[in-house]
């Protein structure tokens, strides 16, 4: 049966081998569990009940963290990209048993959309504070700031991962990587989910604006895990897990249309703009019948919420066709740009005009622009502070910061890179609200008794 899988298509990619359920860490272990969970449901379980996951409800998605209005912040947004996960994964999963009905008695193509669920839950947890404002401090303190006069103690490779730091990486390193006390295998995550949080799966020097997969510690890991998988080698990195498309697919759908929801709710875009916006993902005949149906409610934000609910359905529909259809392609590793961006006319525009909306309207909107910048000065002397304090550590000041952080992280460390990563690790670590309130006990705004 196996050997069927592995020669069904004339290339280095099956299903039979992507979908794994051995476990980083637990390589040699074989445990039989009693209850009705598969290894992929697990995944999802320890997840949900890890601490990271937890801190992510305090860390900014797009607009400052909710007052009066409720917006999403990075614990809802993962929820509702493994929602639209789970959906997309089944979606795909059913039309390849349709596909190629001799699967029937495998097990394993039933557990994608398990798998990209676990994956999207996990997709955002090495993001720092402040989102991309935090990736943007502190990769500028080391290209721009004083953090340059540690290049020379660094490699070619080791400059790479701090100058280029992005969460992406940092997420398979939390996942992953054995911290000081910390069992080996990280989480312990089966591989196939690992590998399908990986959007681009390649080292720091090969960066494409600032984006690559995995940091120099994690690379062995990366590789072992590819191998197992049977994924292809591309130039100096590797071609993503097919099911990576499907994460993708279910962050761009959420990022889009969320915050265009958000941006209706802080009033940022008129009930029209909005309505407009989401239809637009709906052929016109069935677009019609959306809006009378909507008449009978009388609440606009309700009005919305359908609307969203079928824009979302609609773009569950055709990202599963799309990569049905490139199937082959994908196994391959011959295809290119995301499903959404090979979708029909149709819904490439109204996702395109979503874009553009939501850089024009809601991205340089006056309270967004403002929390960047207050989360990029929070970071960056945060991270200016603690490097100068492991790279100095018998200062007193630098006993007293370095106090805080904590022992899983080795600051101590003898190795230059393993101590910025130290810090690197204890930041990314941090909510928004924790990251302010250090930052203000720091500079002396805030004492514990007042």
């Amino acid at each position: 049966m196996y050997n069927f899988y592995f020669s069904f298509f004339n290339t280095e990619m099956n299903w039979q081998q992507l979908i794994s359920n051995k476990r980083l860490g637990q390589e040699a272990i074989h445990t039989e569990h009693k209850d009705d969970r598969t290894e992929f449901k697990r995944d999802y379980d320890r997840l949900i009940f890890s601490a990271p996951f937890r801190r992510l409800q305090n860390k900014t998605q797009v607009f400052p963290l909710p007052g009066s209005v409720f917006v999403h912040n990075r614990l809802t947004h993962s929820l509702e990209v493994a929602s639209v996960g789970r959906s997309l994964g089944d979606a795909v999963a059913n039309a390849l048993m349709k596909k190629h009905p001799e699967w029937t008695c495998s097990s394993n193509i039933s557990e994608i959309g398990a798998i990209v669920s676990a994956a999207c839950l996990a997709h955002d947890l090495g993001n720092p504070p402040f989102g991309h404002s935090g990736e943007h401090a502190i990769a500028s303190y080391f290209l721009e700031g004083p953090g340059i006069k540690y290049k020379e103690q660094l490699t070619e490779e080791q400059w790479a991962d701090i100058t280029h730091f992005d969460g992406n990486a940092n997420t398979f390193r939390l996942l992953t990587h054995q911290f000081k006390g910390r069992r080996a295998g990280g989480f312990v995550l089966t591989y196939s989910t690992l590998s399908s949080i990986v959007k681009y799966p390649f080292p720091a020097t090969e960066a494409h604006k600032q984006k690559f997969g995995y940091f120099i510690p994690e690379k062995a890991i990366y590789e072992r895990i590819a191998k197992e998988l049977g994924l292809k080698r591309q130039g100096a990195g590797w071609c993503r897990h097919p099911l990576t498309y499907l994460v993708e697919a279910a962050d761009d759908i959420c990022y889009e249309i969320m915050d265009i929801e958000d941006a209706h709710k802080l009033k940022i875009l008129s009930f029209e703009e909005t309505r407009d916006l989401m239809l637009g993902f709906i052929e016109p005949k069935k677009r019609a019948h959306i809006i009378e149906r909507s008449k009978e409610v009388d609440d606009k934000n309700e009005n919305v919420v359908y609307f969203r609910s079928c824009a979302i359905g609609a773009l569950i529909s055709e990202c599963a066709r799309v990569f049905i259809d490139n199937e082959e392609k994908i196994l391959d590793g011959e295809f290119s740009g995301s499903l959404i961006k090979q979708s029909n006319a149709l819904t490439r525009e109204a996702y395109n005009a979503c874009v553009e909306v939501a850089r024009s309207r809601i991205y340089r909107s006056r309270d967004v622009i403002d929390t960047e910048l207050s989360g990029y000065k929070i970071i960056s002397t945060l991270i200016q502070l603690f490097t100068e304090a492991v790279m100095n550590p018998q200062h007193t000041y630098s006993k007293l910061l370095l106090d805080r952080v904590s022992s899983q992280y080795e600051v101590d460390s003898l190795d230059t890179y393993e101590r910025i990563m130290a810090v690197l690790d204890y930041l990314s670590g941090m909510t928004d609200v924790f990251a302010l309130d250090l930052y203000r006990k720091i500079n002396g705004e805030s004492l514990p008794m007042i």
